[in-house]
């Protein structure tokens, strides 16, 4: 509830904005965002927080890439956290978040590129993957009725950094919430779809194969973490 009532105010707060100045000479103009486009964005991160944490996942806001950065390194030091793997971001500068983690005094690891054939290399790196404490990505797609990221992997954002370590943090840009996984597949294109290998991640790691009891973490990370980057504009 604290986080809707952030959201809240930073609707309020983005609707009481003051016009933007019209355009000097040799200055681009700036076109503000219209109400209507605010208010749908704000509903869509509402929906869908509400949704992440309805499958046990853990939302941490509504945040500028700063506050999102320092509010990581809040959860690195309450999980004392020592290492953690970052990959490269879709339209948010990862450095901010790099920089937070080893401020806050965590071991860093970012993925790097393998040529074919190098497979003792591959499973090295992914191997450090599983042992680093929390892995963080930024999502191309939100989708917004069933609290599911959607991440299509590339060299600097494999598949294994949300998938090995315990604690996965994800984030998205608010421009990037959809309302539902049609929107999301559209968003990304049937070619890209057809071609790359897209994640669709829908709450922590569960099973229910043991006596029919609900486990977290035995095939995945245990707590998944999300936040929408909200910029300032």
């Amino acid at each position: 509830m604290a986080e809707f009532h952030k959201l809240l105010a930073r609707l309020k707060g983005a609707l009481e904005k003051p016009q933007a100045p019209a355009a000097h000479e040799n200055h681009v103009p700036v076109t503000p965002v219209p109400v209507a486009s605010i208010a749908q964005r704000a509903e869509l991160a509402s929906s869908f927080a509400r949704e992440l944490e309805a499958v046990s996942g853990r939302f941490l806001g509504v945040l500028t890439a700063d506050e999102a950065a320092a509010r990581v390194a809040l959860l690195a030091r309450e999980t004392s956290a020592k290492s953690v793997a970052i990959g490269e971001g879709v339209t948010t500068k990862m450095s901010i978040f790099s920089a937070a983690l080893e401020t806050a005094g965590c071991a860093l690891m970012k993925p790097r590129g393998i040529d074919k054939g190098q497979e003792d290399a591959r499973a090295a790196m992914i191997a450090q993957f599983a042992a680093t404490d929390i892995g963080i990505a930024e999502a191309h797609y939100a989708i917004a009725s069933t609290g599911t990221f959607a991440v299509m992997t590339a060299e600097a954002r494999p598949s294994s950094l949300t998938l090995l370590p315990p604690i996965s943090v994800i984030i998205v840009h608010i421009d990037r919430v959809v309302s539902n996984l049609a929107a999301a597949v559209a968003g990304f294109g049937v070619d890209a779809i057809a071609t790359n290998r897209v994640s669709f991640i829908t709450g922590p790691s569960r099973t229910a194969d043991i006596e029919k009891r609900i486990v977290m973490g035995v095939h995945g990370p245990k707590m998944l973490c999300g936040a929408i980057i909200w910029p300032n504009e």
